[in-house]
């Protein structure tokens, strides 16, 4: 009897040493604290695209601020078959912004088309990048400059063989002028609608170059011909194109050729005030510089007025145009013996044979 309780504390002992130890990790896990619940944040928003960045070589001009947005106007009509349209833009020059006019321009060969120069925001300027010629039509920026150029390549016709195709409902031409046309009326409206005028930057187009334009932007370019250079040139020359002369409204936005700011045919944009009238009709001007330069106004004139800018004695020429006569009948009779012509014979006669009587 005396070694129970001794067997029955070594039974109590190790039970407790087995089964004290599992109590308390139940005991533990049953008081574990849960995890706060997770919070969804979205991802934040893309950063918008970045603005083509064309190679440096292409750049041509630099300005701090962006350019004016499109003026609105008219299209002058094709002045004959072969030429092609080179929209309006604006450029810089002396710290401002000037209108450089579209026009219609003769191309350097067969073949070619023109693709518009246009303003990009590139690391915090605004850099323009020079137009040219090539076998297709390259980027320039997504700006709708109108008339076939809507932003991306060019709907107003096509080369076939060696004649350019005009898209009538696109661009201006006068089918009694140019008979090469055709009617596409799948295109985008020829009206510019948004009048921006540069890519990237705040408020600036977003379009990037497709892959086609990449193509066309590899391709050999041919500069501007050396008539749109000089329209260039006339154009900075010309302070009625400024920027902060006209508002945004320049009084010569297109022109029928290069260079031809004076001649019929410009267009003004819309909101522009009305051009002078010497300016608006040269063909005028020109007409009354060649009057002045004319022979004297006597020659043209009735010879009375011929007779008062010659001394006595008129010159036989005016003499013999008008007869005596009537120059003696323009005089009263009392100042006939006044005259610087000689009396004929036959009133000296008359005169004597009074005197016999």
């Amino acid at each position: 009897m005396s070694k129970l309780p001794k067997q029955l504390a070594t039974i109590l002992t190790v039970r407790n040493a087995v089964f004290l130890p599992l109590a308390a990790a139940s005991l533990l896990g049953g008081c574990v604290v849960a995890p706060p619940p997770r919070v969804y944040y979205p991802p934040p928003p893309p950063p918008p695209a970045p603005a083509y960045v064309a190679p440096a070589a292409e750049v041509e001009l630099q300005a701090t601020q962006p350019p004016p947005p499109l003026p609105d106007y008219q299209q002058p009509p094709c002045p004959e078959d072969g030429y092609l349209w080179t929209p309006g833009y604006w450029a810089y020059a002396n710290g401002g912004y000037y209108w450089v006019p579209g026009t219609w321009v003769q191309p350097p060969r067969v073949g070619l088309l023109w693709t518009p120069g246009y303003w990009g925001f590139v690391g915090g300027v605004y850099a323009f990048h020079a137009g040219y010629w090539g076998p297709h039509v390259g980027f320039y920026g997504g700006v709708n400059y109108g008339f076939g150029y809507v932003g991306v390549g060019f709907a107003g016709g096509h080369w076939a063989g060696n004649s350019f195709a005009y898209n009538t409902a696109v661009v201006n031409v006068n089918t009694t002028v140019v008979h090469n046309t055709y009617i596409n009326n799948v295109t985008v409206n020829n009206v510019t609608v948004n009048k921006v005028s540069y890519n990237g930057g705040t408020g600036g187009v977003t379009t990037v170059p497709t892959a086609q334009e990449r193509v066309a932007m590899q391709e050999s370019h041919v500069p501007p011909t050396p008539m749109q250079q000089q329209h260039v040139q006339q154009a900075v020359s010309n302070p009625a194109l400024s920027a902060k002369a006209n508002g945004g409204h320049p009084t010569i936005a297109a022109t029928p050729r290069p260079g031809a700011f004076n001649a019929p045919g410009v267009v003004g944009a819309k909101g522009a005030p009305p051009r002078a009238s010497g300016a608006a009709n040269p063909a005028n001007a020109g007409r009354f510089n060649t009057n002045t330069e004319a022979v004297p106004p006597a020659k043209g004139h009735p010879p009375a007025n011929a007779y008062t800018q010659h001394p006595a004695g008129a010159s036989p020429p005016a003499a013999a145009a008008h007869p005596p006569t009537n120059a003696y009948t323009q005089q009263p009779a009392k100042s006939a013996p006044k005259a610087t012509h000689p009396k004929p014979p036959a009133e000296k006669k008359h005169e004597n044979e009074g005197n016999r009587a």
